[in-house]
């Protein structure tokens, strides 16, 4: 009953990180005294060396910084791991240093976490450190902030001040696309809003930080709706047992659920879940377990089994973000191993876009990444990658490099999609209107006035916006406003959506592969006439297969068709889900909803991505009105 008992108690991962002198360590070792995580021995030891230093007090700090060297330097080196537990939930910290030659420290220790807290001296307020911290939490995703605000005994506990630094660190964070930060004012040395409340700052009325933690919501980072699960190992005691032991990486499986097996493709079912303790029959996103399945098939370390409706996506070129880690530069075009979920392949950076300075954020030119780095890189792989962009799953998002000659880790990188190929998209433009179907004995009548014609009367050029993007990212709220924008300036336009065309030229269709297709078909071809008719025309469509878009492109000109990937966080969708359609979908009501149970396919060569969670819809009207008057479609006003 005790063992059933812990085994339900919650574990929150969270990481921290200040300043030098910010009171991390104070903090930390504050946190365990005053929830009674320590041993006895570990007090004295701690007071020992206080007394040994000519600490007049006890330096709670000590509890944190293990390290002789350490305490002597008063500086943490290197991220530090400790694990502590209440009644209502169990914590692993990781102590991240906060010095910028320690970058790589940072992301290591907070790749897993699912809370950050962020120091701030209340006597500095927000300082470029803090806003560097704060932009790895935000690269890393980690759902939770806490801005802890400390040192408030020392500015005499003043309201003023912690209003003054919340609001600062608001206007820094709305770059950041920060979700959820929570501010607490405290004093580590003192004890204040740390565990207890204390009675020096009774303006403030929200947690302390211990009760925040215990209550925070658990799993936040976790992916419950695709699953994946990467085989580790093939289990084969005998003639009659074959089973693939791996952790589930995310979603859920149950037995009888038909999955995928990839590379190979193959179908099957599972027809068992074994645990140390026995079969269960359904595992959960982090579960380690055996999965067996009903048929015979050739599986082996590095696989990945998939819900048959739910795939990943896959290539051997993806766009990444890559924190170097090695005191040795990349090597562009260099060799390396890229070790992903369980599969290790070769490959190649194919392409260094830019470094980012983590103090300003600017992007800046690069030929090479050194320590502590940061930067936006092409990968190639000799074998494709079964993954999701590291937003959506930082599991199946994440990797590593591996110097092949060292075997040492090199670099940590984020999958932010599938690289971006305009070889690839032209190629299959050429395919397009050789597959476009007709019906039998019928000929194309040819407008009775030209295009340039009418584009002459118009005063501006024809052409195709279309607007892709998962279900509530705000493709129609756009495409609307933007369209009232060039009505008022007395262009020609012509708006469809894809709900408007399924209450009739489409409402034959459902949500199959097969009917989405017919229906973006279909949306094209009435696209392709408005555009030959000299209009603007502004198509909002989900439109998850590249293909499909691929073949709406294909049917009007070069240059006269933009592709607008209308990009949103899948959390903020579902949060939005104006229509009730993801809560739906999430309770399996509805079948093959993109982003739930049907794979969308990222732009791959989209001629503009805005993102409607960092960006309001003014913004992106006026950024689509630049690129039209860029490209010739419109003329520029004197």
């Amino acid at each position: 009953m005790t063992n059933q008992t812990e085994h339900q108690i919650e574990l929150l991962r969270f990481s921290t990180a200040g300043s030098v002198d910010d009171g991390k360590s104070t903090l930390i070792g504050r946190l365990l005294y005053d929830s009674k995580s320590i041993f006895e021995d570990q007090i004295e030891a701690v007071e020992r060396a206080s007394r040994d230093r000519g600490d007049g007090e006890v330096d709670l700090a000590l509890v944190t910084d293990g390290l002789r060297a350490e305490r002597e330097q008063k500086i943490t080196i290197d991220v530090a791991y400790r694990y502590f537990a209440t009644p209502k939930r169990k914590f692993i910290i990781a102590d991240t240093p906060g010095h910028i030659q320690y970058t790589r420290n940072m992301v290591t220790g907070a790749s897993t976490a699912e809370l950050a807290i962020i120091l701030i001296d209340a006597r500095n307020g927000v300082l470029t450190q803090s806003k560097r911290h704060s932009f790895l939490a935000a690269l890393l995703e980690i759902p939770h902030i806490v801005v802890a605000i400390n040192k408030m005994d020392l500015v005499d506990y003043s309201q003023a001040v912690y209003e003054q630094i919340m609001a600062d660190y608001n206007t820094f964070s709305r770059k950041l696309n920060v979700q959820g930060v929570t501010y607490i004012p405290l004093s580590a040395l003192r004890g204040d809003n740390v565990v207890d409340k204390g009675d020096n700052m009774p303006w403030y009325d929200g947690p302390t930080l211990l009760h925040h933690l215990e209550n925070v919501n658990v799993g936040a980072s976790l992916n419950n709706v695709d699953f994946r699960y990467p085989v580790q190992y093939v289990i084969r005691p005998n003639q009659n047992f074959r089973g693939y032991a791996g952790q589930v990486a995310s979603g859920r499986v149950a037995v009888g659920e038909e999955v995928l097996i990839f590379p190979s493709g193959l179908p099957s079912k599972v027809a068992s879940i074994v645990t140390a303790v026995g079969e269960q029959k359904q595992a959960n996103v982090g579960d380690a377990v055996v999965l067996t399945l009903e048929d015979e098939i050739d599986i082996s370390r590095g696989d990945m089994l998939v819900r048959k409706r739910n795939l990943p996506q896959k290539s051997n070129r993806v766009d990444a973000t890559l924190c170097w880690m090695s005191a040795e530069p990349l090597k562009p075009q260099g060799s390396y191993w890229v070790q992903h979920t369980t599969r290790l392949v070769k490959g190649f950076v194919a392409e260094l876009n830019y470094k980012i300075d983590v103090d300003t954020m600017h992007r800046e030119a690069a030929d090479t990444l050194v320590l502590n780095e940061i930067g936006r890189v092409q990968l190639t792989t000799t074998q494709p990658l079964y993954y999701d962009r590291y937003q959506i799953n930082r599991t199946t998002g994440s990797f590593i490099l591996i110097d092949p000659a060292t075997n040492n880790t090199v670099a940590a990188g984020m999958i932010r999609g599938q690289s971006r190929d305009l070889d690839d998209l032209l190629a299959g433009e050429v395919d397009v209107v050789a597959a476009r179907p007709k019906s039998r004995d019928v000929v194309w009548e040819q407008e009775g006035i030209s295009l340039a014609d009418r584009e002459s009367r118009n005063g501006h050029k024809a052409a195709i916006l279309w607007f892709t993007g998962l279900s509530g990212s705000g493709k129609s709220t756009i495409a609307k406003k933007l369209e009232q924008r060039l009505f008022a300036e007395g262009i020609r336009t012509m708006f469809l959506d894809g709900d408007n065309l399924r209450h009739g030229l489409n409402g034959d269709l459902g949500f199959s592969s097969a009917d989405r297709q017919e229906n973006i078909r279909r949306a094209a071809e009435v696209a392709r006439l408005a555009y030959a008719h000299g209009h603007i025309v502004l198509a909002s469509f989900i439109s998850p297969f590249a293909a499909d878009r691929r073949f709406a492109r294909g049917l009007v000109g070069n240059g006269r068709f933009l592709e607008i990937y209308v990009k949103c966080d899948l959390d903020v969708v579902k949060r939005r889900d104006t229509k009730g359609l993801y809560a739906k979908a999430l309770a399996g009501e509805i079948d093959d909803f993109t982003g739930v149970s049907s794979p969308y396919e990222e732009p791959e060569n989209a001629e503009l991505v805005v993102e409607t969670d960092i960006q309001n819809v003014d913004e992106i009207v006026d950024q689509i009105l630049e690129e039209l008057v860029t490209c010739g479609i419109l003329e520029e006003k004197d």
